[in-house]
């Protein structure tokens, strides 16, 4: 068997050195790029090293598993590879019988600012963007663009929080419209509007977990077909503070501001352009379609 290694910012071949123990495995550093006659790919990195090879990935088709040794791993988090410990078994268990691979989904992002896109595959589309945990717009992107900033190890160690701490008291809720198809699916479907109103974020999510471990979408699965949005309104920044622990526990839901649906496309629209980042990673500006790519991923996991 070939498999390929691709190791993100911090990591080494050294991390590599625990997987290599079957000598009949072939390895390879690699890019995706030139990962095209391996059997399956191993990342070593967080949500945003995934983050930044989607579309390769999803192009050569093969397993993945995620090593988590990035600042942000809720993508691996939520496929319980909750440390390297756990991405070994898997590893180890795909290498006695292939027989731990599942297909997930993955959301995906286009700019509406290029034009109208008339394909269905919104892949194809100029500016698309895949993404595998959560797109947000408002607080939410602006606490990722100031995470950023922090050291790595700072951003590992609470950095989404810290963020949050020195923003929400300058951030003010916007005007967001939030639209989708009239039949729900198709590329041609008129737009009907489900939410306008002031919104301090929105969430667009594929896993329930983002910004270190927060469950901002509890009834999120990643193959169901559907994104989770979870909406908040206007709030008081010392009462969203009161109430933002619920959020590590998912119970969040029932607070009279936010506004929580599933949907397999929609269409967002704000008066000003506003940024979005998905996986902590800065992806464009609004207006924007999010949509979910059915499938889109072979990953390897502890179990099928």
């Amino acid at each position: 068997m070939r498999a390929a290694a691709i190791l993100g910012l911090g990591c080494s071949v050294t991390d590599l050195r625990p997987f290599q123990t079957d000598n009949s495995v072939e390895w390879r550093i690699a890019m995706p790029a030139s990962a095209a006659d391996a059997d399956a790919i191993v990342v070593f990195g967080g949500d945003g090293t995934v983050h930044r090879h989607l579309g390769q990935l999803v192009q050569l088709g093969l397993p993945v598993l995620v090593v988590p040794a990035g600042s942000g791993n809720d993508f691996a988090g939520s496929l319980a590879l909750r440390g390297v410990r756990d991405s070994l078994g898997a590893w180890q268990k795909f290498c006695a019988d292939a027989g731990n691979v599942r297909q997930i989904d993955l959301g995906i992002i286009t700019p509406l600012d290029v034009g109208e896109t008339p394909e269905p595959d919104l892949s194809a589309a100029l500016g698309a963007r895949y993404f595998c945990c959560v797109a947000g717009i408002g607080l939410d992107a602006e606490v990722a663009r100031r995470a950023n900033r922090l050291p790595r190890w700072l951003r590992g160690n609470g950095g989404y929080v810290l963020a949050l701490l020195s923003t929400i008291f300058t951030f003010a809720p916007f005007p967001l419209k939030i639209l989708l198809p009239g039949d729900g699916q198709t590329a041609t479907a008129s737009w009907t509007i489900s939410s306008d109103q002031p919104t301090l974020l929105a969430a667009f999510a594929n896993t329930p977990l983002y910004g270190g471990g927060m469950k901002i979408a509890p009834r999120a699965k990643m193959d169901d077909r559907v994104l989770d949005v979870c909406q908040v309104g206007g709030i008081d920044p010392f009462r969203f503070l009161s109430l933002f622990p619920r959020v590590y526990a998912g119970k969040h839901l029932a607070i009279r501001e936010v506004e929580y649906f599933q949907a397999p496309r929609l269409r967002v629209e704000t008066k000003r352009p506003f940024e979005v980042y998905a996986d902590g990673e800065f992806v464009c500006r609004t207006p924007v379609e999010v949509a979910v790519q059915p499938a889109a991923l072979r990953v390897i996991t502890l179990s099928a």
